[in-house]
């Protein structure tokens, strides 16, 4: 992990460089792919959507208590954005269509004014980070 600063453009600049873009959602998809068919399962996601943390409050502690179905449901609603023909399996554009919502949710939710957060290597905004930084190294 890293401390870095960035803002909604850091994040829509990297969306928008569809080579960039598309590189690093392509590389998810194939970690995740455990049987290389080229589609996701449930259970090849299930992981990736838990490590979402999508009811952590504060500080690493989650304050709700959810019941496990109630829990397993939220996380097959998160797999259902991504299955957008409900075959049960998502395919590469599938993912890639739903990253690019949610990195742009994510830019949106950022705004224009710099904000400084703790980023996981290799997660898609320190992708993002990373990237915006060589470009400024190269115009300098």
């Amino acid at each position: 992990m890293s401390v870095e600063i960035l803002d909604g453009s850091t994040v829509r600049s990297f969306v928008e460089d569809e080579g960039a873009f598309n590189s690093s959602v392509d590389g998810r998809f194939a970690a995740l792919d455990a049987d290389h068919d080229g589609l996701l399962t449930y259970a090849e996601m299930a992981g990736e959507l838990m490590s979402l943390r999508v009811l952590e409050k504060h500080f690493g502690v989650d304050d709700a208590v959810v019941a496990p179905d109630e829990l397993a449901g939220l996380y097959r609603s998160l797999f259902a954005r991504f299955d957008r023909d409900g075959s049960g399996k998502v395919d590469m554009h599938e993912f890639r269509a739903e990253m690019k919502e949610v990195m742009l949710a994510v830019a949106n939710g950022l705004g224009f004014l710099p904000v400084q957060m703790v980023v996981e290597e290799g997660s898609f905004l320190k992708v993002a980070v990373d990237r915006e930084l060589g470009q400024l190294a190269k115009a300098a």
